[in-house]
């Protein structure tokens, strides 16, 4: 196996060949169904990531309305609980099989896009098949890491919201806010791991998974390998991909402001998951080819790039 440790890893030197790759992709020749094609694997690749939330503010009238409300919304649930009960038996077990479908779909995707990146192939049915066991290996792997999930954010969501029970119902106390905040640290520490482990299960895992193993357990125990010895120039790296990750959010919005500019129907055509993802082709494929030509710096061991014709 070649030495993990380079000397010359670079995150800028990559920036160059994967502009190049796309180019050579999508624009020599230019041609509309293979973007479709490519653009099907591509959203497939991030099929149930997107998402919104908000951050809805509000003013305290003191822990006494506090307690208040909190009252009058228990004694509705209590009211209703028959209602809620049963529409709870429906709706959750529903959204817990769409979800488990598009993480299904996500990962064999995730494959599919590294397949057609590498080789610079739009194709569909042939990666489908191909990366079947890598994708359910992955799927499964995900699976195991939303359960640890699941749990690990509901013992700080649990405390943040006894401890502010508490504080609406008591007032001021030390120990309840001491807790709250301890549950609050505790959560972003979580986010922060969870989105860690996420993104390089994706820039990673998944390439080396495509090179050297259909087992993501396999494929882990190589990245982490990998991690360990290259601390620094992961942080690096990561700091990196937010600088590219407000690049792209910049030219994406810049992208719909002039289509908001020129036609009302182009926005409604962004937007559209699918289409919104073929129109920002270019962009979705640079970013992952730019990961693939960073790991490659690594070694033969990490280059898709090899293995295609």
């Amino acid at each position: 196996m070649d030495n993990q440790h380079p000397l010359n890893v670079s995150v800028i030197e990559p920036v160059g060949p994967a502009i190049e790759h796309v180019k050579l992709m999508l624009f020599k020749p230019f041609d509309i169904s293979k973007w479709f094609i490519i653009g099907f694997c591509a959203w497939l690749a991030q099929l149930g990531q997107g998402g919104s939330g908000g951050n809805p503010g509000g003013g305290g009238d003191g822990h006494q309305n506090l307690g208040s409300s909190f009252d009058a919304v228990k004694n509705s649930i209590l009211a209703n609980l028959a209602i809620i009960t049963i529409i709870a038996a429906i709706v959750i077990p529903l959204i817990i099989i769409i979800a488990l479908v598009l993480c299904w779909l996500r990962s064999r995707g995730q494959f599919m896009f590294v397949h057609c990146i590498a080789g610079n192939k739009a194709e569909v049915v042939i990666p489908w098949h191909k990366y079947a066991r890598h994708g359910n290996s992955l799927f499964l792997f995900r699976i195991v890491l939303g359960l640890i999930a699941f749990v690990s954010f509901g013992i700080p969501i649990a405390i943040g919201i006894f401890t502010g029970i508490m504080l609406g119902t008591t007032g001021f106390n030390i120990a309840a806010l001491s807790g709250l905040i301890a549950a609050i640290f505790v959560f972003i520490g979580l986010v922060i791991f969870f989105g860690l482990v996420s993104k390089f299960t994706t820039d990673f895992v998944v390439p080396i998974m495509f090179v050297n193993t259909e087992s993501s357990v396999a494929g882990w125990k190589i990245c982490l390998s990998l991690i360990r010895g290259n601390i620094g120039r992961m942080i690096l790296y990561i700091l990196f991909q937010v600088v590219i990750w407000f690049a792209i959010a910049f030219i994406s919005f810049s992208i719909c402001l002039v289509a908001c500019c020129f036609c009302c129907c182009l926005v409604v055509l962004f937007m559209l998951p699918y289409i919104g993802t073929v129109i920002l082709l270019p962009l979705f494929a640079f970013k992952r080819a730019y990961s693939l030509f960073y790991l490659r710096q690594y070694g033969t061991q990490f280059d898709v790039f090899s293995m295609q014709p």
